[in-house]
């Protein structure tokens, strides 16, 4: 196992006065990392950016995080194929956070690991000056939902950038649901639904033991502690939530008190082995903290699963994660999403009958006009060429060509890009950031309604 030292050489990781001197003057946004525990902090450096300095500053606690961050971001610079160039400064020490805040090495602090955290260093990086990329979730419980607000509102008077890492967005068959949803002639009008069965229904499926980036993936031990990385109601139902008002409502400001009205949560364990344990995390045996979560057959349970039921202006909408320890052979996360019209149903299915590949579905209802359907496609396949109808029993497939399948670690760098963008307009959508703060009070509300 590599050392943080050994890093340091193999890595070519130079000290911050030789990092000053080759320092790219003409980008003009400077990342900070700051204590990066999730695999996601290494996944925005993946790819270059030209408006980003290559030289990038960490500030975190030295152990397994650091170095397992450190170890990503040497394998992308030296990978034979499109290699990067990034140059990882390190600030370890049990007073990182505030050598981080009084040093102003960068512009723009990216935030990705232990979510109890995540929103204290939110507003203490706002408060110094900086401007915030950070992983989702942002807030994990109502406190952090209060501390959230406030990160917002003193970003406005700074003028600063405060957003998360919606990866999702990019994901190509929900761009095309999301793009048929608003064609009349495909979709007709979005129905209300009902509790029993609601008009959007979105459902995640995740593994705590994956290969990312081409190798298994090690888990951090408090990855499996729900009072640090999250419950299921309010970690990966983050993107969930996003995305019904991404699709239904696209660029429209979802006011949470006038439009969400939350019906009901629920949250559920996944039970993890300690041979399943050790497996993912390469620890020998479970920290304390999770003595308490360990039942008499020595079993952990894990309150990774839930669902919300809620309506968004009157819309019945339901979200669902589900973790299961391991995907079967040639698997991985799976998305099934539906949305609910008066002429089709657009469907999402990803599973083993479809190679894992999300595949996007036009079920027909009675009233649709085909050929008013075909000719309302045709204006999208000139947004996305390649795109076809293929008929099946139901309705049809819409197929979609390999090369926009890209996958869900290039969705970083497209995110980036977009964040990248807002920073240097000085601004964002008038729809972002209420949106966030309405998708964010939804997920803590519903783990305190789950708790009931």
């Amino acid at each position: 196992m590599k050392t943080i030292a050994s890093l340091l050489l193999t890595a070519t990781l130079l000290d911050a006065t030789a990092m000053h001197n080759r320092k790219d003057t003409t980008a003009p946004w400077r990342f900070i990392t700051l204590d990066p525990g999730h695999f996601h902090a290494a996944l925005v450096q993946k790819r270059m950016y030209p408006e980003v300095d290559p030289t990038v500053h960490v500030y975190a606690p030295a152990g397994d995080d650091l170095r397992l961050h450190l170890t990503r971001i040497e394998g992308y610079n030296k990978r034979s194929v499109d290699p990067t160039a990034w140059h990882e400064v390190l600030h370890t020490g049990d007073d990182y956070l505030s050598q981080m805040l009084r040093g102003h090495q960068g512009n723009v602090v990216m935030l990705a690991g232990n979510n109890q955290k995540k929103a204290e260093y939110i507003i203490k990086s706002i408060q110094a000056g900086y401007h915030v990329f950070a992983d989702k979730p942002m807030a994990i419980d109502a406190r952090g939902y209060r501390t959230l607000e406030k990160a917002f509102r003193l970003a406005r008077r700074k003028g600063l950038q405060l957003y998360d890492i919606m990866t999702e967005r990019y994901e190509i068959s929900t761009i095309l649901q999301r793009e048929l949803s608003q064609r009349p002639e495909v979709f007709g009008e979005l129905q209300n639904g009902s509790a029993e069965q609601p008009a959007i229904t979105k459902e995640s499926v995740h593994h705590f033991y994956k290969e990312v980036s081409g190798s298994p993936l090690q888990r951090p031990a408090w990855f499996y502690d729900v009072a640090q990385q999250g419950a299921g109601v309010v970690d990966v139902t983050t993107h969930l939530v996003d995305l019904v008002q991404w699709e239904a409502f696209p660029e429209q400001v979802i006011d949470f008190s006038r439009d969400i009205r939350l019906l009901s949560a629920r949250r559920w364990n996944t039970a993890v082995s300690l041979p399943q344990f050790t497996a993912s995390t390469s620890l020998q045996a479970l920290p304390d903290y999770l003595a308490p979560n360990v039942d008499a057959e020595g079993i952990l349970q894990v309150a990774s699963n839930g669902q919300i039921d809620y309506t968004i202006r009157g819309i019945h909408a339901r979200v669902s994660v589900i973790w299961n320890y391991r995907a079967e052979p040639g698997g991985g996360d799976t998305h099934f999403s539906v949305m609910r019209g008066s002429r089709s149903d657009l469907i999402i299915r990803q599973g083993k009958e479809g190679g894992f590949i999300p595949r996007l579905y036009i079920e027909r209802k009675p009233g649709l006009d085909e050929v008013a359907m075909r000719k309302a496609f045709t204006e999208v396949q000139h947004k996305y060429p390649g795109i076809a109808l293929a008929e099946d029993l139901k309705g049809w497939e819409v197929t979609i060509p390999a090369v926009y399948h890209n996958g869900h670690e290039a969705h970083f760098a497209q995110v980036t890009e977009k964040y990248l963008s807002f920073l240097k307009t000085g601004a964002m959508p008038a729809w972002e950031v209420p949106n966030m703060l309405a998708k964010y009070r939804l997920t803590t509300m519903a783990l305190q309604q789950s708790l009931k």
